[in-house]
């Protein structure tokens, strides 16, 4: 059944005493549930080894006290008492012959330690290098606690082995770990044998993995995570000395895993990333080493990993967020459904749950950490209820999951679409700049739907409460979206403020489809996500002198979490946006627009021929108060349930809306719970007093 292009991804690798089934890797990565949910992450890494994966590892895993980076909430090996949760971790992610690997942390000048209380230990002082810029310091380690934070790494390596780890990485990428900073000479200002050439600057790892080997090496392979190129200056670990480091320490780890030097440039969304992004710069590595190469890249084509096995350019395919996109991803390929792996989509969503120190959520994937809160399963749905018809109205990314759902489920589904295509906001901003990836959340649930004999879809079928009493239906879903807002309410504003008539005022909803102002044009951001950056680089690329004003200290500031922030501001930047932060908008006249400082409420006029209005978003639920209103007449029409869901009841990020077509799927014709939780939570046990 599978296409022999792809047996390559099937042969088996060696990593030191211990071998993979497959070469499908699922690196390190964070899912915002750490100490607190144990059991929902290792549900979740149990779903992938289900699916099929060779290696699995858990995410960065604080291995001693003195190191933690509060507030966000990552996993601890601090003590024994912590063997037990990660014991059941390890023990999901072989359940299905998958190794699995622990990734050790000391985060040095990055960790604040703001519950421990206690002082940062870094390889040289500095200020904590942290998201949130706390004002705390590091010191340098003195020679002896280096030898002491050699023994806590082979403390946490014999716990990890008495929890059922196969695997070690040991976290030197991304900016965050105690290896990059003894390698970066940004980090590294020692002038002992610890400092100064790269020889010196390599000592603690092999150390530390000497270390290692003497106490766990004969049972557990032992793999290194480097930056591939820090990109911070002279001063930061090149790309260069990347390829000198791996030469001069070839047989080092019993495997390289290799990432871009901050987690930005690794994990950089679909806008700004390519697949296999990375190639360049770890090309040539692999001949450097008798050991093998692991790299990553947002890999969802299997044309791409096979590619990059053939070539030799890495030995495994590394991989975080297709593997939350899709936890089945292997065994599709193996079994020939390439047409139904859910391709990762690079929007991020999962890195805001790390971000923001919540569960993660996945645009593709909505049960990604609902697992074991909600018993759900990527590939399985629940048995069908009692009742057996559903209108779902609205095509969109909630009423797409919806009705793919309920079709799994063995319901009879109609799909009533207004437009002429389907997708919803997704077929619109698709056409965005940089956001043609998002297209495939419309892609894989049409196809899925179109294998489906019992959905029938229905165009041109703008429904009101009369046609839909008159079907028959037994329920009913109105997914009917929302609508941009054009006056200008959100967050700053409430109530409309004053907007004369004569001024052309556009929405979003009129730039997608393809009304475009032209000449001076002003964009008032008070939404805060990516699309009024998307706006902004759209009208300057079609010739605008765009001027874009926020509220905010940061130009499309919810983007922090996405780790896009950044880089939109340099593009339009550079595009010759003018930004301006920390000014809001609080009149247009004709001709000008009136911006207010966010601090100080003085006002300044900015010339203008046209503005956009990016704020919030108005729910479409007019047919869902229609059929409410007539309830009474429910019965006669044999209707049983009417739902509101997605942004027609509340907008939000993509990801929301496909959580809740999926939600509704599951839950339709279940038992009523009353007051009780709909997930399960981990209740953490009382100490003695």
């Amino acid at each position: 059944m599978r296409d022999p292009r792809y047996d390559i991804l099937f042969e088996p690798l060696t990593i030191g005493p211990v071998t993979a089934k497959n070469r499908f890797y699922q690196v390190p990565h964070c899912n915002g549930g750490g100490y607190r949910d144990p059991s929902a992450a290792a549900a979740m890494r149990g779903v992938k080894s289900e699916g099929g994966w060779g290696v699995i590892f858990t995410e960065q895993t604080e291995m001693h006290h003195t190191s933690e980076i509060t507030p966000f909430i990552e996993l601890r090996l601090w003590e024994d008492k912590d063997i037990p949760m990660l014991a059941r971790m390890a023990d999901k992610m072989k359940e299905h012959g998958a190794l699995a690997g622990i990734q050790l942390a000391y985060s040095g000048i990055n960790g604040p330690n703001l519950y421990t209380k206690e002082v940062p230990l870094a390889v040289s002082a500095g200020p904590i290098r942290t998201f949130t810029n706390d004002p705390v310091q590091a010191r340098s380690l003195y020679k002896d606690e280096i030898k002491d934070l050699r023994r806590w790494f082979v403390n946490a390596a014999k716990r990890a082995k008495i929890a059922g780890f196969d695997l070690i990485c040991l976290y030197g990428a991304h900016g965050f770990g105690i290896f990059q900073h003894f390698l970066s000479r940004a980090t590294n200002m020692r002038n002992d044998e610890y400092g100064g050439s790269l020889e010196n600057r390599s000592r603690f790892a092999r150390e530390v993995i000497a270390d290692m080997r003497d106490a766990v090496g004969d049972t557990m392979g032992i793999t290194l995570r480097v930056s591939l190129d820090e990109t911070i200056g002279d001063l930061g670990f090149s790309n260069a000395e990347v390829r000198d480091f791996v030469e001069m320490n070839k047989d080092l780890p019993d495997l390289w895993d290799l990432a871009h030097g901050t987690w930005e440039d690794c994990s950089g969304p679909s806008r700004f990333k390519e697949e296999a992004a990375q190639e360049v710069l770890v090309k040539g590595i692999r001949e450097l080493s008798s050991k093998p190469v692991v790299g990553v890249g947002r890999f969802t084509s299997p044309d791409v990993m096979a590619r990059m096995i053939k070539s030799g350019i890495l030995d495994a395919i590394g991989c975080a967020r297709p593997s939350i996109a899709d936890p089945f991803l292997p065994n599709k390929i193996m079994e020939g459904r390439i047409e139904d792996i859910r391709e990762c989509i690079g929007c991020n969503i999962c890195i805001t749950g790390d971000m923001t120190m919540s569960i993660s959520r996945c645009t593709q994937n909505p049960t990604f950490m609902e697992e074991w809160r909600k018993g759900w399963h990527p590939e399985r749905m629940n048995a069908k209820g009692d009742s057996q018809s559903v209108l779902v109205v609205g095509a969109g990314p909630a009423g797409l999951e919806a009705t793919r759902a309920l079709a799994e489920r063995g319901y009879d589904v109609a799909l009533a679409e207004a437009g002429t295509v389907l997708g919803g906001r997704v077929a619109k901003e698709r056409l965005l700049p940089g956001l043609s990836a998002w297209g495939r959340v419309a892609d894989y649930r049409e196809y899925q739907i179109s294998q489906k004999p019992n959905v029938e879809t229905y165009f041109d079928s703008a429904l009101d409460a009369d046609s839909i009493l008159e079907f028959g239906f037994e329920n009913v879903c109105i997914a009917t979206g929302s609508t941009w807002r054009r006056d200008g309410v959100s967050r700053q504003h409430v109530v409309p403020f004053a907007i004369d008539a004569t001024m052309p005022i556009y929405t979003p909803d009129d730039i997608m489809a393809g009304t475009l102002p032209s000449g001076k044009v002003v964009i008032y951001d008070d939404d805060h996500y990516y699309m009024g950056g998307v706006i902004a680089e759209l009208l300057r690329s079609k010739g605008c002198d765009v001027t874009i004003v926020t509220p905010s200290a940061y130009l499309s500031d919810w983007t922090v979490n996405t780790l896009e922030q950044h880089s939109i501001h340099r593009r339009l930047a550079n595009m010759g946006v003018q930004i301006i932060l920390n000014r809001g908008v609080v009149g247009i006249t004709s001709g000008t627009v009136q911006t207010n400082c966010t601090y100080t409420d003085q006002i300044t006029e900015i010339d203008a021929e046209a503005v956009v209005i990016v704020a919030s978003r108005t729910s479409n639920d007019q047919l869902f108060r229609d059929l409410m209103a007539r309830k009474s007449e429910w019965a006669d029409a044999g209707i049983k349930t009417v739902k509101l869901i997605g942004d027609a009841e509340a907008p939000g990020p993509i990801a929301w809306s496909t959580y809740a077509g999926h939600r509704y799927a599951r839950e339709l014709d279940g038992e009523d719970i009353g007051d009780a939780l709909p997930f399960r939570r981990e209740v953490t046990a009382l100490g003695d007093l």
